[in-house]
């Protein structure tokens, strides 16, 4: 009887570990980097083969979970007075900091080596672009000013140009559009995260722009701008013959509803509007996404 109770302690232990791990990957987020990088290779002239797609795609997930697990160790004491983040594995002891930094730091090393092996070294370089903005500017960043948003929107809104250059080689300037697209789309999806979490951002000390613009009127306004014009931006991969009619219908629908809601959220400030305006940012990228792909699955 000893054995089946020790085979099944030490799988219950492998599964809380596994999760814990899992966790400090921050894996819907790169889940959706993996997305958008995709997004970029399909989109890109076919030049590379349809196994350096999934050779970028295993970079990423590389990369993008190591700058997860880096970032939690950067935060692990803001995170810990925060209420949306204090149960993550650093600051709830699920791990050690020095267990954090290893597999943080093998990740993200492992990522780009994978991706200089397997696509090309300017990918590489794009991930390792990536990896110091986010970490070593946008990270500490985040303490010190509110530029930290615009900043942060940079790394962010690189992982399409990355699956550009792995199935092209280059960056062209269709590639330019989809980092305007992503940058765009960040800022009112931060604001609004902002917003809603004021009183943890408070604590924690992070420059918010709702908590030091006397009374959050820039930052609302910034949400209706940025929303503004992502719906033009948008539109632009039609006018460079990226994609068809059914994408820009599809975008512009997406577009004005995102829009609405940065509108009901700078008319009407507070935390229900503010979680409107969140929703509608998760909804809008997916849609966006899924407009883009649909159009070349269709169109060709």
């Amino acid at each position: 009887m000893a054995a089946p109770t020790w085979i099944a302690r030490t799988r219950t232990l492998v599964h809380e570990r596994s999760a814990v791990y899992l966790e400090l990957t921050k894996p819907r987020i790169t889940l959706m980097v993996m997305l958008t990088v995709a997004l970029g290779f399909v989109l890109a002239p076919p030049v590379a083969s349809a196994a350096t797609l999934v050779h970028v795609l295993i970079g990423t997930l590389l990369s993008c979970s190591g700058a997860g697990a880096l970032n939690q160790l950067l935060e692990q004491d803001r995170d810990a007075v925060m209420e949306r983040t204090r149960f993550r594995p650093l600051p709830a002891r699920k791990m050690s900091p020095q267990g954090a930094a290893v597999a943080g730091g093998l990740m993200a090393a492992g990522g780009v080596a994978y991706l200089l092996a397997k696509t090309n070294a300017l990918t590489a370089a794009i991930d390792v672009s990536i990896l110091v903005s986010y970490l070593c500017v946008y990270t500490p960043l985040k303490r010190r000013t509110t530029l930290a948003t615009l900043i942060g929107a940079v790394p962010g809104a690189l992982p399409p140009v990355m699956g550009w250059a792995a199935a092209a080689g280059r960056i062209d300037a269709p590639a330019a559009i989809l980092f305007a697209i992503m940058f765009l789309w960040q800022i009112p999806h931060f604001l609004a995260i902002g917003r809603l979490f004021e009183s943890d951002y408070r604590r924690a000390g992070f420059a918010m722009l709702s908590l030091v613009d006397g009374g959050g009127r820039i930052a609302e306004r910034q949400m209706v701008y940025y929303a503004l014009a992502l719906i033009p931006v948008s539109m632009m991969m039609t006018l460079a013959g990226l994609t068809g009619p059914l994408y820009a219908f599809l975008a512009l629908a997406a577009g004005c509803g995102y829009l609405a809601a940065a509108v009901r959220a700078a008319w009407r400030p507070g935390r229900a509007t503010a979680r409107g305006l969140l929703l509608a940012s998760v909804l809008y990228l997916p849609a966006i996404v899924g407009a883009m792909l649909l159009d070349r699955l269709l169109v060709g």
